[in-house]
């Protein structure tokens, strides 16, 4: 029996919740994991889970191991690092997250400049508007827009974003500009939909964050098609501050309910609690923190 693939089983099959889940994220037909779990409690003379048809549940004594299992495999994820040379010079692949507006717009020309700087280290950038599991992913640093829902991450803060509404002047000027939130019930709405519901939208009305019902006629999931469709003239959109910096600046978008809008969302950098960075995440840390907090200080 293979005792560290074992660990890796067992804190899978926790973590997903289940013995299949364990076997998707491991790629591990189902009838393997049992064996392997089944082996490792037979090799410890122990029962580590409970299992039934719904949910699996620890033991006191799976408790107790699953903390021991995952210091030992951190601490082999270590030692295979410093023997390739990860802790001595900033070197490997360097994975990064980030959302689709931010990181075209900032992060990729920060990654271009630290690519040069750092010609041992290579990137895979990972956009998307969808959080991704750092840990399960296998991703050494994301860009967040928001609270950070997982505590065992660590953020470096770069700044802040404001969730804005806007439309185009030629709306503005057919529909009339809304000067209070609730008067959005009368405008054709366009939804982006990972930082707004299609049915309504929040904004800070008498000190309290207040949901304001609206029509969406379209919901996006994509800033760049709202953005967009309301240049176009669909209606009125809300999206983040920095995704319609150029439209504003270019007077193709006026804001509206400035006084309202919501509290500003923290911009981090997020990785995973190490106790020794990789190098190569140091140095991008240290690189791409100040270069980054200074883009976001320019949209404010």
């Amino acid at each position: 029996m293979d005792r560290l693939e074992a660990m890796a089983v067992f804190l899978q099959a926790v973590d997903g919740g289940s013995l299949s889940a364990a076997g998707r994220k491991l790629g591990m037909p189902l009838a393997t994991v049992s064996r392997k779990l089944s082996d490792l409690e037979t090799h410890l003379k122990a029962r580590l889970l409970n299992r039934s048809t719904r949910q699996l549940t620890l033991t006191d004594a799976g408790r107790e191991y699953l903390a021991a299992c995952k210091r030992i495999l951190e601490d082999v994820t270590e030692a295979e690092r410093a023997a390739a040379g990860e802790f001595t010079e900033p070197r490997g692949e360097l994975v990064i997250t980030a959302p689709i507006v931010f990181g075209r717009l900032h992060v990729l020309p920060v990654i271009a400049d630290f690519l040069k700087v750092y010609p041992e280290v290579d990137v895979r950038l990972v956009q998307g508007d969808r959080f991704l599991n750092l840990l399960e992913e296998h991703v050494d640093v994301a860009v967040r827009v928001g609270t950070l829902p997982d505590s065992r991450l660590t953020a470096t803060r770069l700044g802040v974003t404001r969730r804005v509404v806007c439309a185009s002047p030629r709306y503005f000027s057919e529909h009339g500009m809304p000067q209070s939130p609730r008067e959005l019930s009368g405008h054709r709405c366009i939804s982006f939909d990972p930082i707004s519901a299609a049915q309504s939208w929040s904004f800070r009305i008498d000190g309290a964050e207040v949901a304001v019902p609206v029509r969406s006629r379209l919901v996006a999931n994509t800033a760049e098609a709202a953005r967009d469709a309301a240049i176009a003239g669909v209606g009125v959109t809300r999206v983040l501050s920095y995704q319609l910096h150029d439209a504003l600046r270019a007077g193709a978008l006026v804001l509206a309910l400035r006084e309202y809008e919501p509290a500003p969302l923290p911009v981090s950098l997020a990785y995973a609690g190490q106790r020794r960075l990789p190098l190569k995440l140091r140095a991008f840390l240290d690189y791409a923190a100040p270069r980054l907090r200074e883009r976001l200080h320019a949209l404010a």
